[in-house]
């Protein structure tokens, strides 16, 4: 039985545990590491051998286990920002102009990480012409929640790539929930890849994808697990889930609160790589 994840970690862990702690994974490279509290998974998948093993592109996938954040320890959302910031920075390399995809459902909490994400996020696009003195030091960042097929009848990467043809961005970073494995990861881990993203996908609803090759552009993924297969809970219990939970997800009673923590880390995560002169302070006076 296949239990739905959208984590490379989780997908290694399993091929690992099957095929034996100390064997060497054909096509996949992977390093552990541990700074400050943050546990930093990084998954390289190298050739056809890898991506058929953790079914997944290839490309990096680094993820950040956020413990300490999650038990509200002191200084934790602060290092937890700095951790994400640095990582987000390399990626963002030299680029001048990002554009900032919020993907999900606001309406649906467990899907609202992408457009709640932005809310921390600052712009500054449409004010660096008109304000030079204030915001030229700043790089150009733009951002848009495209919403759902449901409720707009277009695909995201169609509205993606009319944004993309206007502003001609050199990177796009995409925000989104993922599915895990663990319900220990629920909005505590946070998963970076340069393999661009499919919406949906943690549900079993997939849309096109949105990545360099139907963009044009390099698309960073950042993703956030915000349930978990039920089928997990059974399978630990000997139980066949899917005989018993056939297509059911699981979230936590107090998601709302999980989701409006993890989103606001991300904005000033990425407010702080994108804008590096800035202190994690200062962000709140250039939000709406």
């Amino acid at each position: 039985m296949e239990i739905r994840t959208d984590l490379a970690m989780e997908e290694r862990e399993l091929c690992q545990k099957s095929a034996g702690e100390q064997t060497r994974l054909p096509g996949i490279w992977a390093r552990e590491a541990q700074r400050k509290g943050v546990k930093t998974t990084t998954v390289r998948i190298l050739d056809e051998r890898g991506e058929k093993a953790l079914h997944k592109p290839i490309g990096t996938y680094l993820t950040l286990e956020l413990e300490a954040f999650t038990r509200r320890e002191p200084y934790s959302f602060s290092r937890a920002v700095l951790a994400l910031s640095r990582e987000l920075q390399k990626l963002a390399g030299n680029a001048k102009e990002v554009l900032v995809i919020g993907l999900g459902n606001r309406a649906v909490t467990p899907d609202a990480i992408g457009p709640a994400a932005l809310d921390s996020l600052i712009v500054t696009r449409h004010v660096k012409s008109r304000m030079p003195d204030t915001f030229g030091a700043f790089r150009s960042v733009s951002a848009v929640a495209p919403g759902v097929l449901g409720t707009t009848g277009v695909e995201s990467v169609e509205l993606v790539r009319g944004i993309a043809a206007k502003i001609q961005p050199d990177l796009i970073f995409a925000i989104d929930a993922l599915a895990t494995r663990n319900p220990n990861r629920i909005c505590n881990t946070i998963q970076l890849s340069d393999t661009g993203i499919i919406p949906g996908s943690g549900i079993g609803n997939s849309r096109a994808a949105i990545n360099k090759t139907t963009l044009g552009i390099p698309v960073i993924a950042i993703g956030v697990p915000t349930v978990v297969d039920a089928a997990a809970f059974l399978c630990e219990n000997g139980a066949k889930g899917q005989a018993f939970a056939p297509g059911m997800i699981v979230t936590p009673k107090d998601i709302d609160a999980r989701i409006q923590e993890i989103s606001q880390l991300i904005g000033y995560g990425m407010d702080l790589a994108l804008h590096p002169d800035l202190s994690i302070e200062e962000i709140p006076c250039f939000l709406p």
